[in-house]
């Protein structure tokens, strides 16, 4: 029992430490300077594609245990999860203020949930639907507030609400498509694992790069590649790159090893609250009633799941289902 409860602290702790360094993604528009987002967005993915190359280089040796489609796999993960998730997260933020986005995110806990049930009928309905109804209300405040929140220049709700569905979509792809492949990988190639999602963003990037050229998205070019100007960029792009692509992925790999799914799936809610507060903070401004309330909403919906969820898992009852659960 001992041993169980230090892993679930354990767990819990790296859990913290992954969604706090995910969390880092929300900031990219506010740190660029004088640059562009798609300057920093470029910098961070080469520098995390360059890391991810030394990753698997220093883990050379796991790459025996791994087959030819489960590389491919892990870098197209690391393309959508790393390279797609951030982008569209940096671009709802661009495009939709600091609250809009970090609550959309907040939506995925349950959608996971949501997704397990559907498939492996682990709860009825009907115990969903007071975490369902409060995770519905704080996104409604959280998006009302938005509205009348005074944006940019180049704002567009619309197009904020977009790429904030585009980036719900694209993490739960990943995190359906990731613990899937989990379940087939030796514990002792998470190494390798990992450098190569890096690679494949580092790569998908080096892909996209004559398409941002021809659009005349970068600024670099114009402006100067030099540390004296551009050290700022070069800076947060490799900030971002270690702690959101390496040290986010490595701790929640490690998260997931001691914890149940169910609970470790419900955990990722702590990126919106800590995206939104890094939002408040780089605004300089303390959040509205509104977002306060519609945040908080968020959180007491996604505890109330887990709860529920661990409840399940605990009753007699239902004993078959959480090994299956556990299994998954």
């Amino acid at each position: 029992m001992t041993s169980i409860h230090s892993n679930i602290t354990i767990g819990v702790s790296l859990a913290v430490v992954a969604t706090l360094s995910w969390a880092l993604n929300f900031i990219a528009p506010y740190v660029t300077g004088g640059y562009s987002i798609y300057d920093l967005m470029l910098i961070r993915f080469l520098i995390a594609g360059t890391l991810g190359v030394s990753v698997v280089l220093l883990c050379r040796a796991q790459f025996q245990l791994l087959l030819g489609r489960q590389a491919f796999l892990a870098a197209g993960l690391g393309v959508i999860g790393y390279l797609g998730y951030s982008t569209c997260i940096a671009a709802g933020v661009i495009f939709g203020g600091p609250v809009l986005t970090p609550a959309f995110i907040g939506m995925v806990p349950v959608l996971l949930a949501l997704l397990s049930n559907a498939t492996q009928k682990t709860l009825p309905w009907r115990r969903l639907t007071i975490p369902l109804t409060f995770l519905t209300a704080g996104l409604l405040l959280s998006n009302i507030s938005s509205l009348h929140q005074p944006l940019a220049a180049n704002s567009s709700w619309p197009l904020g609400l977009f790429f904030s569905v585009s980036a719900v979509v694209l993490w739960l792809a990943f995190s359906v498509l990731n613990q899937k492949a989990l379940k087939h990988l030796p514990a002792n190639a998470t190494g390798i694992w990992t450098g190569l999602m890096m690679a494949g963003a580092g790569l998908g990037t080096l892909c996209l790069l004559p398409v941002v050229q021809t659009l005349e998205l970068l600024k670099l070019p114009s402006l100067g590649f030099s540390i004296s100007l551009a050290g700022q960029v070069y800076l947060w792009g490799f900030v971002i790159a270690v702690m959101s692509s390496l040290v986010g992925a490595w701790a929640w790999n490690a998260a997931s090893r001691r914890l149940p799914m169910v609970l470790s799936g419900q955990l990722i809610a702590l990126e919106s609250l800590f995206a939104s507060m890094l939002g408040w903070l780089f605004h300089q401004r303390l959040p509205s009633l509104l977002e306060a309330s519609g945040l908080t909403a968020v959180l007491v919906g996604v505890v109330m799941a887990v709860r529920i969820i661990l409840t399940s898992i605990a009753s007699p009852p239902d004993s078959r289902h959480s090994v299956e659960t556990h299994q998954s």
